[in-house]
């Protein structure tokens, strides 16, 4: 096996680790005066997670910070996070690394405060900001993330019991359909068995069955 297709597997084997969620959790605790609210979602983009950080800031207009931090991607994770005026290192980077201990990605964590005249410290911010997205993460419901290959498969009505076979012995996840003179379905096939799955699409093209090789994704549950 070259290093190419080792490092290859060893992210994808990395990847079945990573879990996702599918709904906002929130959390709220006050320490010393201070007032912390945690909330966790899902976000597939840095677009998407700009939005709930907006729409939580407009929320929360008075609050004296929104600290944050996001991991994307899971083929390569990506991840941010912002001390919002905070001391250096703790705010942002405890919510970080609680994505991080949890596994999670695909997700956001947004810690609002409001100062309650008391100062923390250091060691206090951190642990205060840490426990806000650790709460939330406790309370959610994760779900496993694993890779798939996204087909295209277009087939004539008669042969729907032959693709419901196919569905049945391959686990396979209707993503997109389309109901006309014949079928058309995007379908995600896990990757571990998607080659196996093209070379009997390709055998079954006698049946009018035709399909396209799309994208490697990544699917929840």
């Amino acid at each position: 096996m070259t290093l190419g297709k080792l490092r290859l597997t060893f992210q994808q084997n990395k990847s079945e680790l990573l879990k996702t969620i599918t709904k906002t959790y929130e959390s709220s605790f006050r320490e010393r005066g201070s007032k912390f609210m945690g909330y966790l979602f899902p976000a597939e983009s840095e677009e998407e997670f700009q939005e709930e950080l907006d729409q939580l800031k407009s929320k929360y207009p008075d609050a004296t910070h929104h600290c944050w931090a996001w991991r994307l991607n899971p083929g390569q994770p990506k991840e941010f996070s912002s001390d919002d005026g905070e001391p250096s290192g703790t705010a942002g980077l405890p919510i970080l690394n609680q994505l991080k201990s949890f596994e999670v990605v695909n997700a956001g964590v947004v810690v609002v405060r409001y100062y309650g005249g008391t100062k923390l410290g250091k060691s206090g911010l951190i642990e205060a900001y840490g426990r806000g997205a650790e709460l939330c993460l406790e309370s959610a419901r994760l779900i496993s993330i694993k890779p798939v290959q996204l087909f295209e498969i277009r087939y004539p009505y008669p042969e729907e019991n032959t693709i419901q076979r196919l569905k049945n012995d391959y686990g396979l996840k209707i993503v997109e359909s389309e109901y006309l003179e014949s079928i058309t379905l995007k379908v995600a096939c896990p990757k571990k068995s998607a080659l196996y799955f093209e070379r009997e699409l390709e055998g079954l093209e006698h049946l009018s069955i035709t399909f396209k090789k799309l994208e490697e994704h990544f699917t929840a549950g």
